[in-house]
């Protein structure tokens, strides 16, 4: 090689890290992947990148922390003012960038990347007599703070679910919280510390990686495969990075559809029991199972696994309830901390409609319903994306998402960006991917995929960006 194709190549690698920190993928005090898997992403030698990365620190973009690795200075970037803030529309195409375009669509705008079920796949009805039962009740539920762990009618009924999974689970191991997503912020008050490593999975859902660089911790991915992570991954993970938390989904993962194998799930709890690795379990997509499949928290009867869940994709993501099962003196340090965070549990009102929607045969039916329906939108929806040569990379046993590989060389980011200025919202697979390796992939939320136009506009998109 060249003195000046060195150069050339330790440009390019100074120019991506810098356009990164530019647009704020990376921001004060994340660190820089390593030095070979960078080198690998890059297709240069692992020279190059200290090179280029001594090179960014003389700079004083990065700083190099001793046995640790490299890290975005503080001073790379001034606060981001929201004057100065790009539109969602301009933004580099991340995690904020999908939520954004999904959450503040008008109703014209069409979202096969948004991640619920469209208004009139939900109990309407069911949810509209919940609300006016809600309306007819004691006046304090719809005046007074909620008590610190929630609904106790709620919390009994879920520890009935959690009987029926084998997980014997006591009043003093539940507490409810404002969403799922909140569940997940609370774990991370109560756990984590600036600096501390996470494991997530490779792709994972997309606002886990959004939350938690909100935590300060650094976040690294471990390959998902059909049956789950990748287990050498995983072990060789574990053991040299000691991460404080794995999140992930075991069962319909977010965005693969994948489903943890038994093996699989015995080895990663070995594996994890040996590193001191908590395990936080998201069950949010459990009930678009046909049939339960294996839980980290049932064969870990909640030691080292904590269970996180919530209802906004079964039943209503505006009357939000999520929940946190855990072992009992953690749950009694995650209700103080809600406490001095949202001064109470949840709303009770939330609550009630919630538990009013599950004590029923109700919400039994309506899920059996959902499931037979999405089984036909899964298998329509693959056969027509099949014709823009769009393959799923699995077929799932359940929910609504396709994660699908899209045809040889194209960029779902900039397939993305051309179909949202058409007014159709997608979900490329790098907002996914903590190693950006997903470009050729895309998640398709099939039950908003009923619509021609959708269509159209994805062939139009793939002929442009070809």
């Amino acid at each position: 090689m060249t003195d000046t194709t060195a150069h050339t190549r330790i440009s390019e690698v100074m120019a991506t890290i810098g356009h990164r920190i530019a647009s704020r993928a990376l921001t004060p005090g994340d660190r820089l992947p390593s030095i070979r898997r960078f080198a690998a992403s890059m297709g240069v030698s692992p020279s190059t990148v200290v090179e280029a990365y001594d090179r960014l620190a003389a700079e004083g973009l990065i700083r190099a922390q001793r046995g640790s690795g490299f890290y975005v200075s503080q001073s790379a970037l001034p606060p981001l003012k929201l004057a100065e803030a790009a539109t969602p529309k301009a933004r580099a195409v991340d995690p904020f960038w999908v939520s954004r375009q999904s959450l503040d669509a008008d109703t014209v705008v069409l979202k096969p990347g948004c991640g619920w079920l469209p208004a009139d796949w939900m109990p309407d009805e069911a949810l509209r007599r919940a609300i006016r039962s809600l309306a007819r009740g004691d006046s304090d539920l719809i005046a007074y703070y909620g008590s610190t762990r929630g609904s106790s009618f709620l919390r009994r009924l879920l520890l009935g679910r959690l009987t029926e999974e084998g997980i014997a689970a006591g009043p003093d191991q539940l507490m409810l919280t404002s969403t799922g997503t909140q569940a997940l912020d609370l774990i991370g008050r109560f756990l984590l510390r600036p600096g501390d490593t996470v494991l997530v999975d490779d792709p994972c859902y997309f606002n886990f990686q959004a939350l938690l660089k909100a935590h300060q911790v650094t976040v690294i991915g471990v390959p998902y495969t059909p049956s789950g992570p990748d287990i050498a991954a995983f072990e060789a993970v574990l053991a040299a990075e000691r991460p404080r938390l794995y999140v992930t989904n075991s069962a319909i993962h977010n965005p693969t559809g994948a489903t943890l194998s038994p093996q699989v799930a015995h080895r990663l709890l070995n594996a994890a029991a040996g590193s001191e690795t908590i395990i936080v379990e998201d069950d949010i997509f459990a009930d678009f199972e046909p049939e339960p499949s294996t839980r980290l928290a049932a064969l870990d009867g909640l030691d080292r696994v904590i269970r996180i869940g919530s209802f906004s994709k079964t039943l209503s993501a505006s009357a939000r309830c999520g929940y946190i099962a855990a072992r009992p003196d953690w749950i009694e340090g995650l209700v103080d901390l809600q406490i001095a965070t949202n001064f109470g549990g949840p709303s009770p009102m939330s609550s009630e409609i919630i538990a009013h929607m599950l004590a029923g045969g109700g919400y039994r039916k309506h899920m059996e319903e959902l499931r037979r329906k999405l089984v036909r939108a899964r298998r329509e929806v693959a056969e027509r994306l099949s014709r823009l040569g769009i393959t799923p990379w699995l077929q799932p046993r359940g929910g609504f998402n396709l994660w699908c590989r899209l045809p040889e060389g194209l960029d779902s980011s900039e397939i993305a960006q051309a179909a949202v200025a058409e007014g159709v919202v997608l979900a490329p697979g790098n907002v996914f991917s903590v190693s950006q390796s997903a470009a050729g992939f895309m998640r398709f939320n099939v039950a908003h995929m009923l619509e021609p136009r959708i269509y159209q506009v994805l062939a139009n998109t793939l002929k442009r960006t070809a």
